[in-house]
């Protein structure tokens, strides 16, 4: 009975600790902000941007909004990103809460002189999540992105992530890289980041397109769009991949979940291979003293489109559009692979990293000049294509087309 008494003492000892929130805020005290851009000033500073919701806009049917923007943007200045973002504080009536952060913009001239500092903060702060979207506003500042009102989506920010995690899983030239993957990128020997690239087309008069208007027309004069991947040493961007080394780069790195790919037929014409599946095998080795790669791709899809004459119910015809995928793929893997190592120098696609995996020893001494043990780096490519279905009809109605 006493030892009883004694465990219920301490249980309402424990709970004494335990109730209420001692840092807690209320839901009218935030500032709740999804989307942050960094940018560079002239002068050295760190100009900051905050996309910061309008609760009134955005809440539920008969809340009775005011019509006015859902998103307010805040800006300030500082010689680090935590000075900028207190400074905010002075216009803001909330202080700036980032815990919801989905979107990171960066502006290129920024990116170019290198984001390892100001992402110190995002990476140290407690009320930050590790699980947003990083991308480079590719030729401008990073507040040009956010200042956009976009169509669809009523909260730009929601549109900048929701299309990200559509466009690298239909397309497969974009990547959607969160903070962590990021960071571990840029101390990896073996593997340095990329970023997607993101811009802002403005059409005709400005004082337009970055109002309210926008969004009110069928063809809005301002549109936010993303592009090809950026490269990054360490923490500097160094370049801009193409489309196809884009593709290239998802593809290696298994980050590919669908896409089309534009084949030739074997008697002229072209038809269309959609990607509904695709796997890398790579593995590094260690050849009479050297290293090398091999990419073993397997890929599996389907007839998509077709724009020539070709007899679909015959199974040769389905192993020549094979072979056709598997030869043009392979070329455009290398051709894209070899760009990378010629232009940049920068090893992107972990071909490091299955080295050290394979050969721990061997890769002591070649991470010590992976650049240039990159840039000369032998890739064995073999891609192996399959299609599963030409769709809900065979041959296409164009055969009739006389």
């Amino acid at each position: 009975m006493k030892r009883n008494f004694t465990m219920l003492i301490m249980l309402i000892v424990f709970l004494l600790f335990t109730t209420g929130c001692w840092n807690r805020r209320e839901l009218n005290e935030l500032a709740i902000t999804l989307a942050i851009g960094l940018d560079i000033t002239k002068n050295g500073q760190y100009l900051v941007t905050a996309q910061v919701v309008n609760p009134a806009e955005v809440a539920g049917k008969g809340s009775g909004g005011t019509g006015n923007s859902p998103v307010i943007i805040y800006q300030a200045k500082g010689k680090t990103v935590f000075e900028a973002f207190r400074k905010m504080t002075k216009e803001s009536p909330r202080k700036i809460y980032p815990s919801h952060l989905r979107i990171l913009v960066i502006g290129e001239s920024l990116a170019r002189e290198g984001i390892g500092k100001p992402l110190d903060l995002l990476s140290r702060h407690w009320q930050v999540r590790s699980d947003f979207f990083t991308v480079v506003a590719k030729g401008m500042n990073a507040e040009d992105i956010l200042k956009v009102p976009t169509t669809i989506e009523k909260i730009p920010a929601n549109k900048l992530f929701s299309t990200l995690v559509v466009s690298e899983k239909e397309w497969a030239g974009t990547s959607a890289v969160t903070l962590d993957e990021l960071i571990a990128g840029m101390i990896s020997d073996g593997k340095k980041p990329v970023l997607t690239g993101i811009q802002a087309d403005i059409k005709g008069d400005e004082e337009t397109s970055l109002s309210k208007q926008n969004v009110e027309m069928i063809d809005p004069p301002a549109r936010i769009k993303y592009g090809n991947l950026a490269v990054f040493k360490k923490d500097k961007l160094v370049g801009w991949l193409d489309e196809k080394q884009s593709k290239t780069y998802n593809v290696i790195t298994n980050k590919e979940k669908s896409t089309v790919v534009n084949i030739a037929c074997p008697k002229g014409g072209k038809a269309v291979y959609e990607v509904k599946k695709s796997n890398t095998d790579l593995k590094g080795k260690i050849k009479n003293g050297k290293p090398e790669i091999d990419l073993n791709v397997t890929v599996e899809g389907n007839v998509g489109e077709v724009e020539c004459h070709i007899d679909l119910t015959k199974p040769e015809t389905i192993e020549k559009l094979e072979k056709i995928y598997e030869k043009e793929t392979k070329e455009m893997f290398k051709k894209a692979i070899e760009q990378v190592q010629v232009n940049y120098k920068v090893d992107i696609f972990g071909f490091g990293e299955a080295i050290h995996r394979a050969d721990p020893k061997a890769w002591k001494n070649l991470k010590k000049d992976w650049g240039k043990n990159f840039e000369n780096l032998p890739v064995n490519i073999k891609v192996q294509g399959e299609i599963r279905r030409v769709g809900t009809v065979g041959n296409s109605f164009l055969e009739k087309i006389k």
